[in-house]
């Protein structure tokens, strides 16, 4: 699904993308704007977590030199939310995703494009 990554830009289905991202298999949200830019808060995946079905997996995307922060409270409410994590830098991140994607699991992405 996600054709290419390098820093400050994603293709997804040969559309470019240059602003944070929420991504499921059927859908892309552009401009994913958290309250405080690189750290990421329970309210900054409400999108995520308001879903229905709630995904399986989330991978989030801290970066191409993954210098954004999940903050203790995030996996701590998705494990009770039986959501596993998976934060990666956002190179390695996008990877993870399409392979979690390709094996059918039920995935969802929050990627940050820069730092």
């Amino acid at each position: 699904m996600i054709d290419y990554y390098d820093f400050g830009v994603m293709v997804i289905k040969g559309k470019r993308y240059t602003r944070d991202l929420i991504v499921f298999a059927d859908a892309v949200f552009d401009g994913w704007w958290r309250r405080e830019g690189h750290r990421v808060f329970l309210n900054d995946l409400d999108r995520i977590l308001n879903c229905n079905p709630l995904p399986e997996i989330l991978v989030i995307g801290t970066g191409y030199d993954g210098l954004v922060e999940v903050m203790p409270e995030v996996e701590e409410t998705l494990r009770t939310k039986g959501i596993k994590l998976i934060v990666q830098p956002t190179r390695e991140a996008y990877k993870t995703f399409n392979k979690l994607l390709g094996s059918g699991k039920n995935v969802a992405g929050a990627f940050h494009l820069t730092c």
